[in-house]
């Protein structure tokens, strides 16, 4: 499975595509989509718009795990953010892909262990886990690395959930979480 992660802002869009093989785990690539404050609003969203675009032609990912908004006291750059995060959901959504969003606090727990992890704990755990020889840089990036881990790890769960109609209580989720730890 190959899965694209997003940490969505219009500044700064952090992107990685994770290969995910059996148990294995391979950073196939990313980057950073950077838009100039100068460049008027639909303008900067186009380009973002074009970039997530233009790299899921080139991966085929099938699934995009984004990360959902940190609601902060700047309701400008909340705003903004809401508008990059729109156009990143139209092309992912427009590029057939299987679209999954996580909040900053359920991903940093899925990866580190630690909801409240800071970023430098965040990008050295994923150098751990995805065998980097550097920090990924800069943090959007690692983010968007953590999306795509966090999904990696739940994706298989969610889509047992999904598929069986008898888990409907919290103990059929826990009774599906320990069968699968058991599995490995």
């Amino acid at each position: 499975m190959i899965i694209l992660g997003i940490d969505p802002g219009l500044d700064r869009t952090g992107w990685a595509i994770l290969e995910k093989e059996g148990s294995d785990l391979n950073l196939l690539d990313s980057g950073l989509i950077h838009t100039k404050a100068a460049i008027p609003l639909p303008e900067r969203l186009e380009f973002i718009f074009d970039g997530i675009s233009s790299i899921t032609l080139k991966w085929n990912p099938e699934a995009a795990a984004i990360e959902e908004m940190f609601l902060n006291k700047k309701t400008n750059t909340q705003a903004n953010t809401v508008h990059a995060r729109g156009v990143i959901l139209l092309a992912c959504r427009k590029a057939g892909l299987s679209i999954s969003s996580y909040n900053p606090k359920t991903i940093k727990k899925n990866v580190s262990g630690n909801g409240s992890a800071d970023k430098l704990q965040m990008q050295k755990i994923v150098k751990m886990i995805l065998r980097l020889k550097d920090l990924p840089k800069p943090d959007d990036v690692a983010d968007a690395m953590a999306a795509a881990l966090c999904h990696a790890r739940t994706a298989p769960l969610n889509e047992k959930m999904k598929n069986t109609a008898a888990c409907r209580t919290w103990n059929d989720v826990k009774k599906l979480q320990d069968a699968q730890r058991t599995s490995k």
